[in-house]
């Protein structure tokens, strides 16, 4: 299996506003950030769309991932693997992905969904300078995922969009609890809003698949409601479109 970039946190006695150079030396993103795809302040208008699979591009109003936008992806039931297809295409590409404060990713998980395990970053646990960590990794990595350890304040999701702005990378946010506790400025959201399971008979049988509802809601472009419906993951392990079901057309019904 190919290696896996892993980065652990500073040690407790580092400064605790360490400037951006030495953050990047004292948690081993240098080698990483000059891998990266590297697109500079000036350059990566020309290559503004991050891919994502086909099954997913309904639900954002570019058909992709838009450089610099932020992107919340909301861990319900079936968050996570909503969270890695999105990842999957970009990956398989050639762009480099990283996951901040997410202990519990599951790798194998990801490449059955097809991520390309030699350039992905884990850093399970940044402590608390994550935003430190992650504006870091904006620098060079054209797609982050972040799970914040409560409450983003505004100021500091302002920081962070501008720098992924900027630096035309993909922030994706990963989003727990209530509404009122989500990241702001997200430019679109991908939340699960109903799963369903095959495979198990009156008792027994083993469980083969899952239908997913996903729901996308945002702003501007992306403030038109989207929803598909997936099989995720299949018998195989990926993802496919499935048609529209009982679930999904109560799923519809409840959102409207």
């Amino acid at each position: 299996m190919a290696n896996i970039v892993a980065l652990r946190r500073r040690p407790a006695s580092a400064p605790a506003r360490a400037d951006l150079a030495e953050l990047i030396r004292s948690t081993g993103l240098t080698g990483l950030v000059r891998q990266a795809s590297g697109h500079s302040d000036a350059g990566w208008d020309a290559d503004r769309l991050l891919p994502v699979v086909p099954e997913l591009r309904p639900l954002l109003s570019a058909g992709g991932l838009r450089r610099g936008t932020i992107v919340g992806v909301t861990l319900t039931p079936g968050g996570s693997s909503v969270l890695l297809a999105l990842l999957a295409e970009a990956s398989r590409a050639g762009s480099w992905c990283a996951v901040v404060g997410v202990p519990t990713l599951g790798v194998v998980a990801a490449a059955e969904m097809g991520i390309e395990l030699s350039r992905l970053a884990l850093i399970p646990n940044p402590g608390p300078e994550w935003p430190s960590v992650v504006a870091a990794l904006l620098d060079g990595v054209d797609i982050v995922v972040a799970a914040p350890p409560g409450p983003v304040a505004t100021t500091v999701a302002g920081r962070l969009a501008a720098r992924a702005r900027q630096r035309g990378g993909v922030l994706v946010v990963v989003e727990t609890g209530p509404a009122s506790a989500r990241c702001p400025g997200a430019d679109v959201t991908l939340e699960a809003v109903h799963s369903e399971w095959e495979g198990l008979g009156s008792g027994r049988g083993r469980l083969t698949r899952r239908q997913l509802t996903v729901h996308a809601r945002g702003r501007g472009a992306a403030a038109r409601r989207r929803q598909v419906q997936l099989w995720l993951p299949t018998v195989s392990g990926g993802l496919e479109a499935a048609p529209a079901s009982a679930g999904y057309l109560a799923a519809v019904q409840e959102a409207v």
